[in-house]
Protein backbone atom coordinates (compact mmCIF):
# COMPACT_ATOMS: atom_id res chain seq x y z
CA UNK A 1 0.00 0.00 0.00
CA UNK A 2 3.00 2.26 0.92
CA UNK A 3 4.76 1.61 -2.59
CA UNK A 4 1.47 2.29 -4.44
CA UNK A 5 0.79 5.72 -2.41
CA UNK A 6 4.68 6.17 -3.39
CA UNK A 7 3.84 5.64 -6.97
CA UNK A 8 1.03 7.90 -7.22
CA UNK A 9 3.03 10.92 -5.68
CA UNK A 10 6.01 10.22 -8.13
CA UNK A 11 3.32 10.23 -10.63
CA UNK A 12 1.56 12.66 -10.10
CA UNK A 13 5.00 14.80 -9.50
CA UNK A 14 6.19 13.49 -12.96
CA UNK A 15 3.29 14.66 -14.40
CA UNK A 16 3.12 18.48 -13.06
CA UNK A 17 6.96 18.62 -13.60
CA UNK A 18 5.64 18.03 -17.55
CA UNK A 19 3.14 20.41 -17.66
CA UNK A 20 5.29 23.19 -15.90
CA UNK A 21 8.30 22.05 -18.12
CA UNK A 22 5.82 22.55 -21.31
CA UNK A 23 4.34 26.10 -19.58
CA UNK A 24 7.95 27.35 -18.72
CA UNK A 25 9.02 27.35 -22.56
CA UNK A 26 6.74 30.39 -23.33
CA UNK A 27 8.78 33.21 -22.81
CA UNK A 28 7.39 36.37 -20.52
CA UNK A 29 6.44 39.31 -22.34
CA UNK A 30 6.23 42.87 -20.51
CA UNK A 31 6.77 40.80 -17.21
CA UNK A 32 3.64 39.06 -17.58
CA UNK A 33 3.46 35.07 -18.57
CA UNK A 34 2.25 34.33 -21.93
CA UNK A 35 -0.27 31.01 -21.78
CA UNK A 36 -0.31 29.10 -25.00
CA UNK A 37 -4.01 28.53 -23.91
CA UNK A 38 -5.20 31.68 -24.39
CA UNK A 39 -5.81 34.00 -27.35
CA UNK A 40 -3.67 37.16 -28.81
CA UNK A 41 -5.65 39.50 -27.08
CA UNK A 42 -5.87 37.96 -23.40
CA UNK A 43 -2.28 37.75 -23.55
CA UNK A 44 -1.27 41.15 -25.20
CA UNK A 45 -3.75 42.87 -21.92
CA UNK A 46 -1.23 41.39 -19.84
CA UNK A 47 1.72 42.70 -21.16
CA UNK A 48 3.41 45.94 -19.46
CA UNK A 49 5.56 46.52 -22.70
CA UNK A 50 2.23 46.26 -25.13
CA UNK A 51 -0.23 48.24 -23.39
CA UNK A 52 -0.11 51.32 -26.25
CA UNK A 53 -0.20 48.48 -28.97
CA UNK A 54 -3.37 47.16 -26.67
CA UNK A 55 -5.36 50.60 -27.05
CA UNK A 56 -4.65 50.79 -30.18
CA UNK A 57 -6.09 47.30 -31.10
CA UNK A 58 -9.22 48.30 -29.32
CA UNK A 59 -9.51 51.91 -30.98
CA UNK A 60 -9.43 50.39 -34.42
CA UNK A 61 -12.25 47.78 -33.41
CA UNK A 62 -9.83 44.61 -33.90
CA UNK A 63 -10.09 42.76 -30.35
CA UNK A 64 -13.02 40.55 -31.80
CA UNK A 65 -10.36 39.71 -35.08
CA UNK A 66 -7.72 38.99 -33.09
CA UNK A 67 -9.29 36.92 -30.24
CA UNK A 68 -11.03 34.63 -33.33
CA UNK A 69 -9.52 31.20 -34.28
CA UNK A 70 -6.87 32.62 -36.73
CA UNK A 71 -4.15 31.40 -36.84
CA UNK A 72 -1.97 34.46 -36.66
CA UNK A 73 1.26 36.29 -37.12
CA UNK A 74 1.49 39.33 -35.10
CA UNK A 75 4.37 41.50 -34.84
CA UNK A 76 3.74 43.10 -31.86
CA UNK A 77 5.46 46.56 -31.60
CA UNK A 78 6.54 47.76 -27.52
CA UNK A 79 5.31 50.78 -26.19
CA UNK A 80 9.10 52.03 -26.85
CA UNK A 81 8.41 51.03 -30.49
CA UNK A 82 5.73 53.15 -30.19
CA UNK A 83 6.88 56.08 -28.28
CA UNK A 84 10.05 56.29 -31.18
CA UNK A 85 7.15 57.63 -33.39
CA UNK A 86 7.16 61.21 -34.67
CA UNK A 87 5.51 63.29 -31.46
CA UNK A 88 2.22 63.25 -31.69
CA UNK A 89 1.96 60.16 -34.09
CA UNK A 90 0.00 57.95 -31.42
CA UNK A 91 -2.46 60.24 -30.29
CA UNK A 92 -3.09 61.25 -33.64
CA UNK A 93 -3.81 57.39 -35.13
CA UNK A 94 -6.28 56.79 -31.35
CA UNK A 95 -8.53 59.74 -32.49
CA UNK A 96 -11.81 58.29 -33.99
CA UNK A 97 -11.67 60.16 -37.25
CA UNK A 98 -8.20 58.15 -37.93
CA UNK A 99 -9.61 54.74 -37.42
CA UNK A 100 -8.93 53.86 -41.10
CA UNK A 101 -5.34 54.96 -41.08
CA UNK A 102 -4.89 52.94 -37.82
CA UNK A 103 -6.17 49.85 -39.03
CA UNK A 104 -3.99 49.73 -42.19
CA UNK A 105 -0.76 50.47 -39.77
CA UNK A 106 -2.05 47.82 -37.47
CA UNK A 107 -2.82 45.07 -40.47
CA UNK A 108 0.57 45.55 -41.44
CA UNK A 109 1.82 43.83 -38.53
CA UNK A 110 -0.33 40.80 -38.76
CA UNK A 111 0.01 37.48 -40.73
CA UNK A 112 -3.52 35.04 -41.56
CA UNK A 113 -0.44 32.06 -40.72
CA UNK A 114 0.86 30.65 -38.00
CA UNK A 115 4.73 31.51 -38.38
CA UNK A 116 7.13 30.27 -36.63
CA UNK A 117 10.67 31.58 -36.20
CA UNK A 118 11.75 28.40 -37.51
CA UNK A 119 9.50 28.54 -41.03
CA UNK A 120 10.10 32.42 -41.23
CA UNK A 121 14.18 31.38 -41.45
CA UNK A 122 13.42 28.58 -43.62
CA UNK A 123 11.37 30.92 -45.97
CA UNK A 124 14.16 33.82 -45.83
CA UNK A 125 16.44 31.03 -46.54
CA UNK A 126 15.01 29.53 -49.73
CA UNK A 127 14.21 33.04 -51.24
CA UNK A 128 18.25 33.35 -50.99
CA UNK A 129 18.14 35.04 -47.99
CA UNK A 130 15.70 37.64 -48.15
CA UNK A 131 11.21 36.31 -47.94
CA UNK A 132 8.54 39.03 -48.57
CA UNK A 133 5.45 38.49 -46.31
CA UNK A 134 2.58 39.91 -47.22
CA UNK A 135 0.47 40.93 -44.42
CA UNK A 136 -3.65 41.27 -43.21
CA UNK A 137 -3.42 44.84 -44.06
CA UNK A 138 -2.12 43.87 -47.95
CA UNK A 139 1.28 45.50 -46.59
CA UNK A 140 4.80 43.83 -47.70
CA UNK A 141 7.24 43.46 -45.54
CA UNK A 142 10.82 41.90 -46.29
CA UNK A 143 11.98 39.35 -43.95
CA UNK A 144 16.01 38.94 -43.37
CA UNK A 145 18.09 37.12 -41.15
CA UNK A 146 21.31 37.94 -39.39
CA UNK A 147 23.03 36.00 -37.30
CA UNK A 148 20.09 33.92 -35.85
CA UNK A 149 18.43 37.12 -35.57
CA UNK A 150 15.50 37.59 -37.77
CA UNK A 151 14.73 41.47 -38.85
CA UNK A 152 11.62 43.22 -40.60
CA UNK A 153 11.47 46.13 -43.35
CA UNK A 154 8.54 47.52 -43.89
CA UNK A 155 7.66 49.82 -47.06
CA UNK A 156 9.58 53.00 -45.95
CA UNK A 157 12.90 51.31 -45.10
CA UNK A 158 12.18 51.16 -41.75
CA UNK A 159 13.85 48.11 -39.62
CA UNK A 160 11.99 46.23 -36.58
CA UNK A 161 14.33 43.35 -35.12
CA UNK A 162 12.38 40.27 -33.42
CA UNK A 163 13.87 41.00 -29.78
CA UNK A 164 11.43 37.99 -28.23
CA UNK A 165 10.04 35.45 -31.04
CA UNK A 166 7.67 32.24 -31.07
CA UNK A 167 5.49 33.26 -28.38
CA UNK A 168 2.82 30.91 -28.94
CA UNK A 169 -1.05 31.44 -28.07
CA UNK A 170 -4.03 29.19 -28.78
CA UNK A 171 -5.28 31.27 -32.26
CA UNK A 172 -0.92 31.81 -33.25
CA UNK A 173 2.02 33.41 -32.29
CA UNK A 174 3.11 36.45 -31.39
CA UNK A 175 6.89 37.93 -32.29
CA UNK A 176 7.63 41.18 -30.09
CA UNK A 177 9.81 43.34 -32.22
CA UNK A 178 11.48 47.19 -31.20
CA UNK A 179 9.91 49.33 -34.04
CA UNK A 180 6.71 50.01 -35.31
CA UNK A 181 6.50 48.79 -38.85
CA UNK A 182 4.64 51.60 -41.16
CA UNK A 183 3.27 50.84 -44.43
CA UNK A 184 3.06 53.24 -47.28
CA UNK A 185 0.19 56.10 -47.15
Amino acid sequence: MLKSAMRTIALAAAVSGIAFAAQAKNPMVGGAPMYPTKNIVENAVHSKDHTTLVAAVKAAGLVSTLEGKGPFTVFAPTNEAFAALPAGTVDTLLKPENKAKLTKVLTCHVIAADAMSKTVAKMIKDDGGEHDIKTVGGCIIKAKESMGKITLTDENGGVAHVTIADVKQSNGVIHVIDKVLLPKM
